[in-house]
């Protein structure tokens, strides 16, 4: 799979009919930029470099835009791979915050709940870490944008409306504690498709005796693609400008 993504990446000595017959993009999502903002943005880019009036994008794997880091974009017959890419594991580097809760289990909504954190030790947490290890049953947030009865959760959630989120399985691979400066956890985590590190972050609270939320995310792999090959939006940009004028 590293050799097929490698050898589809964008560069400036691609032809702009390359982009209809198949590209996988690596783009490093920018902060509070919903994933379909950076499909809009880069689809646009190809129209009005290019020249296409229309060209198919699509993204393999959808980040929050509270997250930042690794989004797979692919274009043109490509787009019949994105079952294929959204199937391999993720990497993430999270910033967990204990001593609080919110409803959506991230920054997106306010603090509801307060919690004494002075009792959670560097012990402790690796002790709670390896208890999320293999597979398990994971409750996605209701802030979420999984279809129920029609409508995304969050609709529901946003309206005040109990929604109750049926749980399903994942995995985590790996778990690692990069850091601990109480209230706050770095955590490196490599696991399944599907799998809501916010729910992650909430569940390590209860599994402390706490509360805790999501308070930064950074996707920084999916299977064998690194973070360190993606794109800023603007350096693809100017990528196609270079092809545009060759």
């Amino acid at each position: 799979m590293e050799e097929l993504v490698n050898s589809l990446r964008v560069h400036d000595t691609c032809r702009p009919d390359d982009f209809k017959d198949g590209r996988i993009l690596l783009i490093n999502k920018p902060y509070k930029w919903s994933s379909f903002d950076v499909v809009n943005k880069v689809r646009i880019m190809l129209r009005n470099h290019l020249g296409f009036k229309k060209i198919k994008v699509g993204h393999a794997g959808t980040l929050d835009p509270l997250a930042t880091g690794l989004l797979i974009l692919c274009t043109g017959s490509a787009t019949k791979q994105i079952e294929a890419l959204m199937g391999m594991p993720k990497e993430y580097v999270a910033g967990i915050t204990f001593g609080a809760t919110t409803p959506s289990y991230d920054l997106e909504t306010d603090v509801n709940a307060l919690f004494d954190a002075s009792a959670i030790h560097v012990n402790n947490l690796q002790h709670a870490l390896t208890g999320f290890m293999g597979k398990q049953m994971q409750r996605p947030p209701v802030f979420s944008a999984i279809k129920m009865n029609g409508r995304r959760a969050y609709e529901h959630a946003r309206k005040g409306k109990d929604v109750e989120m049926a749980a399903r399985e994942v995995e985590f691979m790996e778990l690692e504690l990069l850091s601990f400066d109480n209230p706050v956890a770095n955590v490196r985590i490599v696991c399944s498709k599907g799998t809501y590190i916010r729910s992650f972050a909430h569940d390590l609270g209860l599994a402390l005796g706490n509360g805790a939320h999501l308070s930064a995310l950074e996707r920084t792999a999916i299977g064998p693609v690194r973070l360190s090959q993606a794109y800023d939006v603007s350096d693809f940009e100017e990528i196609l400008k270079k092809i545009q004028t060759n």
